[in-house]
């Protein structure tokens, strides 16, 4: 008797702490309202694998599987790139993946990680990488669009060799900013200025990467094309877990004005002092190509831009 009340007690105990875990994971994947100095996790790639977040959208025969899906593979040939999607949507967060890109000759080739919501007008937060010729460098380029309209491309050079290692994409999403970064460096902020008539992102997005032919465009305006005797171009990823809050029907009002999301708190709503001389530092000495500064595209810059 005594035995078996040990052996119940064993499993009850077990059941308590799988339970535990398991909220404390859930946590961890979606929104987390704890300390302050527990925001940011430093590896973005510990928590959480593929499958729990993500399924693949189009292109499975070109996706390949690496350490029990910490990591995955987007392979593309002339027959066909691939893509990834989120399980869920979501209306607020700060989205990241860990992206390594196709080394060598991939002109021509655009590997991306976005948010999108559906339907003609939707909404839309871009990183678009831009391949080049072996020995030129990739182009990052960043658009967004709110209620269907975009245009606003924004391009750099990075600082480092994309190809090289795997580096961390973000992208912050809120009430009052969008901010996208490349690692810890923010490289582009779009405000909310709904106040003055420019459409805000606010449609539940889902979580989206993908490598792709995009010859028509993505090089030297579309003169330089793959070159598929180079192919397959493999571009690889990780860090699948997720901080957002999820959306499960067209309304997104509560995860923007929640407080709970660390990245709905004030310190979110602007740049720190060390985050703006960096973001400017970006700007002068590595942007190539500004919408706001088109005067082709605008003859006065869009209200959204320094007037």
């Amino acid at each position: 008797m005594t035995l078996l009340i040990v052996l119940l007690l064993a499993i009850m105990m077990s059941s308590m702490i799988s339970a535990r875990e398991q909220r404390h994971y859930q946590k961890m994947v979606h929104a987390d309202d704890g300390e302050e100095d527990n925001e940011q996790p430093d590896n973005y790639s510990s928590s959480s694998s593929f499958d729990n977040n993500y399924v693949i959208t189009w292109g499975n025969s070109h996706v390949s599987y690496l350490y029990q899906g910490q990591v995955i593979q987007l392979s593309l040939d002339i027959a066909s790139g691939a893509g990834f999607g989120s399980k869920l949507h979501y209306g607020s967060g700060l989205f990241h993946m860990r992206i390594k890109l196709p080394p060598k000759d991939s002109a021509g080739v655009v590997t991306a990680f976005y948010l999108t919501s559906s339907g003609d007008n939707h909404d839309e937060l871009d990183f678009e990488f831009l391949g080049n010729r072996e020995g030129k460098p990739v182009t990052l380029q960043t658009n967004v669009f709110a209620n269907g309209v975009g245009n606003r491309e924004q391009r750099i050079l990075l600082w480092f060799d994309p190809t090289a290692d795997f580096h961390t994409y973000k992208i912050l999403w809120n009430q009052h900013q969008i901010v996208f970064f490349v690692d810890e460096t923010p490289i582009r902020v779009f405000k909310n200025k709904n106040n003055i008539g420019v459409a805000y992102p606010s449609q539940p997005m889902q979580v989206v990467a993908s490598l792709w032919n995009g010859d028509s465009w993505a090089t030297d305006g579309g003169n330089t094309k793959i070159n598929w005797a180079h192919a397959p171009f493999i571009a690889w990823f990780r860090g699948f877990n997720i901080s957002g809050c999820p959306v499960y029907d067209s309304n997104t009002m509560p995860c923007f004005i929640s407080n709970k999301f660390w990245w709905n708190r004030e310190r979110h709503w602007a740049l720190n002092p060390n985050e703006e001389e960096a973001y400017q530092a970006v700007k002068s000495k590595y942007m190539t190509y500004d919408y706001c500064s088109d005067r082709d595209k605008h003859l006065i810059p869009p209200p959204e831009c320094p007037q």
